[in-house]
């Protein structure tokens, strides 16, 4: 392998090293193997566009071409020649990929399950890097400008992790980088010359001089100083993210105390989980309260014209005392205190914790977790609910219609009011508003009017046929189209009573799930939901669920919010609910309201049934037997040579006689004697010698008489073979007639004499020689990559000549020889 592969192949191997932090992203290792096959592909055209010795474009151009191929036989659209040879569709496949991957980006949260979108931008990022590094390493052998595309795969974990990325990752990617500029540095030393020490002694080029040993040890030095540093310094753990300032969440714009998080998308967090193809349990809650309400996860109350997003939430931690609703319960409001044990399991991999309303107490949490109390959320800077167990006070609240009847509009310069109406300038919403609300006098009556808007009688249905979206062009849709699932019906009342002048918000969580036992809820990703939560002057936010009851499993109704799709009155006392199952026969799982029930967890379901998806190990099996039938090329190549010349030496050169002598004697008279064809077959006998000397590792002087080759070989390589010295020897005259005398040698068979030699020098090699020998025959290579180089030469040539006639047309040159006038 010349030196040029070589830095070739480690830098294709460091950039696989360097997208080591990805790990922390994805859930399984598919990107990694899939990743490993377009980079090996890119590498390789790298390496064969050198080996014919193209220019800098062009090993470019053939490193993007293997990544297309590479790309496409990863990621087929179905429609490819050979499994891996694009077509105009496989492209508009890629291009649906990357637009479908910009959504997903917003619909999943770290970790992302092996989606094909996002694993192919993944994999088309890493390839490009792989082409980038690939180019400056080798075409313009500047390896250091390398680490700039490694660290742009590095800053990908670092903006989107919650946490902060491990620090093993960074090591692995660290190490490779120096692997790079270690083999390049290498390179640099075996092309200049031979090193020598003080004394004179000459210095292999793979000893360590004591000054690349010093460099080494204080390029580890550096790593490990670069990794233990933030881990040692307090307040240097978190990730990038960590340090994004935030107030309160009341608008007041104070910043907040004890830290903040990140930005997380809590719709695009929970879908990660939502679009799971199978039911998983993800949370398991125990409480003592009868019939308990949602299961708070976070809220959405950024409202842009892109639609709804999570406000990055702040607070103490949770070990702190938390404030007590109850000491300060308004009139009309029942507060009722209660205890609640949570397990989350491994499923659930979020820096937010599961709690009901309201908590006033904890147990088993660190000062890791902080408390919003304005959100009325828990969540961490450092650390994951994945795994955790814990339990917590909460108080419930019941609220009286009066209560909120009662309740005057909150002012317009409270922080509340300002930071929880905005909202984008939509005319359809807004004319919408004015009649729902008009004659309505004061706030519960205008969230009532809005909240009964969205119910069967007026067309509305619940359906998975539906963008997954809440800006303002996905609520228009869907006020026009009066199908949507829980996320749009949520977005939509929050949208439309904050276009009422009351601040709304959307909050996220589970509903009740099945029950195990007494007083303990399982709750699965079936029953991940989101509702609308309103503000009251001096009550606090109130819950108001607008999906469809029959559509959820373990719908919560009240009085202040009933079912207003009941079928027939139902007018509950102050503060009751529904039961977790009571939502009618249609909630049931088995019933036609189940793939209702299935649209609101955001799962891609077929009405049928579940897709069935055609098998990958036929795409994976050809695949291989496409490798395997390139790298057979080489051998079947020599194969054929050497039958060709074979077939081309038994022809016989001349026909022997017994004619009878005197005194009864007979005597052998050659007759037709063929010369040509007896030169034909010594000079076929001397190329299948020379490519067998090529391919078992012999050196080969084309300098010397075929009798010198013969006679080197015969004192060297075959010296302990007396045979074979023979064979040779015969093979070097044989061949030196056929050269330069009158009449060539006919009088023998040369085959034995080859096939004598060549099992002499594979028993002189080694396993390794002898098993590319029959693989990747050395001389096979190395006269294609001969022929690469003169067609490159004679195609530059031709180019010259082509441009050196072109200018003879040039109008520049023509003006120049025009006379002045």
């Amino acid at each position: 392998m010349t030196p040029h592969r070589n830095i070739g192949f480690v830098a294709a191997a460091a950039t696989l090293l360097a997208a080591a932090p990805l790990s922390a992203i994805f859930e399984r290792w598919t990107w990694l193997i899939q990743a490993a096959v377009v980079v090996a592909v890119v590498a390789g055209s790298a390496a064969l566009s050198r080996l014919g010795r193209m220019p800098l474009w062009g090993q470019v151009l053939a490193m993007l071409a293997g990544l297309t191929l590479g790309l496409t036989w990863v990621f087929p659209g179905g429609t490819e020649l050979l499994a891996f040879v694009p077509t105009p569709a496989t492209f508009a496949h890629f291009g649906d990929l990357l637009q479908t991957s910009l959504q997903d980006m917003r619909s999943y949260g770290v970790k992302v399950p092996d989606v094909d979108s996002l694993l192919f931008l993944a994999v088309l990022g890493i390839g490009a890097v792989a082409v980038v590094v690939d180019v400056l390493a080798v075409g313009l052998r500047r390896p250091a400008l390398a680490g700039l595309p490694m660290l742009a795969i590095y800053s990908v974990p670092v903006a989107v992790y919650v946490d902060s990325v491990p620090a093993t990752p960074f090591v692995v990617g660290a190490a490779g980088y120096l692997w790079l500029l270690v083999t390049d540095n290498v390179d640099r030393v075996r092309r200049f010359g031979r090193r020598f020490t003080g004394e004179g002694r000459d210095v292999d080029v793979w000893e360590a001089s004591p000054l690349a040993a010093a460099g080494r040890r204080l390029a580890v030095v550096g790593v490990i100083v670069a990794v233990a540093l933030p881990l040692a310094v307090p307040g240097m753990t978190g990730g990038l993210l960590n340090n994004v300032g935030a107030g309160p969440g009341d608008g007041s714009g104070r910043p907040g105390q004890g830290g903040s998080s990140g930005r997380v998308d809590l719709f695009a967090a929970l879908s990660g989980q939502l679009n799971q193809s199978e039911e998983l349990d993800l949370v398991k809650v125990s409480t003592n309260e009868t019939t308990p309400f949602y299961l708070r996860l976070g809220v959405v109350d950024d409202l842009r014209p892109s639609g709804f997003q999570a406000r990055v939430p702040t607070g103490r931690p949770i070990t702190r005392p938390l404030p007590d609703p109850g000491e300060r319960a308004p009139r009309g409001v029942d507060q009722q205190r209660y205890r609640a044990t949570v397990e989350v399991t491994k499923n659930l991999n979020m820096p937010l914790m599961p709690v009901y309303a309201e908590p006033v107490k904890t147990d088993d949490l660190n000062g890791n977790w902080l408390y919003d109390p304005n959100q009325q959320v828990v969540f961490s800077n450092r650390d994951n609910a994945r795994g955790k167990s814990y339990s917590f006070d909460y108080v419930r609240s019941t609220f009286s219609p009066a209560a909120l009847r009662a309740a005057p509009s909150l002012p317009s310069d409270s922080p509340v009011m300002r930071q929880q109406t905005e909202r984008p300038s939509v005319p359809a919403v807004e004319e919408l508003v004015a009649q729902l609300v008009k004659g309505k006098s004061n706030d519960y009556d205008k969230v009532r009017a809005i909240y009964d808007y969205f119910s069967v009688e007026n067309g509305f249905t619940y359906a998975l046929s539906t963008r997954n979206g809440s800006s303002g062009e996905d609520i228009t849709d869907f006020l026009a189209t009066k199908v949507g699932y829980c996320q749009q019906y949520a977005a939509a009342m929050a949208w439309l009573v904050r276009a009422a002048g009351i601040p709304a918000r959307v909050a996220v969580g589970f509903t009740n799930g099945s029950k195990a036992d007494s007083g303990t809820y399982v709750l699965t990703n079936r029953n991940l939901h989101a509702w609308t939560e309103v503000n009251f002057s001096g009550i606090g936010w109130v819950p108001f669920d607008a999906t469809p009851a029959a559509a959820v499993t373990g719908s919560v109704r009240s009085a202040w919010a009933p079912d207003i799709d009941a079928p027939e009155e139902v007018t509950p006392s102050t503060g009751s609910t529904s039961a977790p199952d009571a939502a009618g026969p249609s909630a049931g799982p088995n019933e036609a309201d189940r793939l209702d029930k299935d649209t609101d967890q955001g799962l891609t379901l077929n009405q049928g049934g579940p897709a069935e998806q055609s098998p990958v190990w036929p795409w994976w099996l050809a695949g291989a037997l496409a490798l395997l039938a390139l790298l057979a090329v080489p051998a079947l190549r020599r194969s054929a040579l050497r039958r060709r010349r074979r077939v081309r030496a038994v022809t016989p050169a001349a026909t022997a006689l017994p004619v009878p002598g005197q005194r009864g004697e007979t005597r052998q008279v050659v007759v037709g004697v063929d010369a040509e064809a007896a030169r034909a077959d010594a000079h076929a006998a001397w190329d299948e010698l020379l490519d067998t000397l090529v391919d078992f590792h012999v050196r080969v002087d084309r300098t010397e008489t075929p009798r010198a080759t013969a006679e080197r070989l015969a004192r060297e390589a075959l010296a302990e073979r007396g045979d074979a010295a023979t064979g040779v020897r015969l093979l070097g005259r044989a061949e030196e007639r056929a050269r330069y005398a009158r009449d060539p040698l006919t009088d023998t068979e040369l085959q034995p004499a080859l096939r004598t030699v060549r099992g002499a020098l594979a028993a002189g090699a080694d396993r390794r020689t002898r098993l590319l020998a029959a693989l990747l025959p050395p001389s096979v290579l190395q006269r294609w990559r001969t022929g690469l180089a003169e067609r490159s030469a004679r195609v530059v040539t031709t180019s010259g000549q082509v441009r050196q006639r072109m200018s003879r047309w040039s109008p520049r040159r023509l003006l120049a020889h025009r006379p002045a006038r």
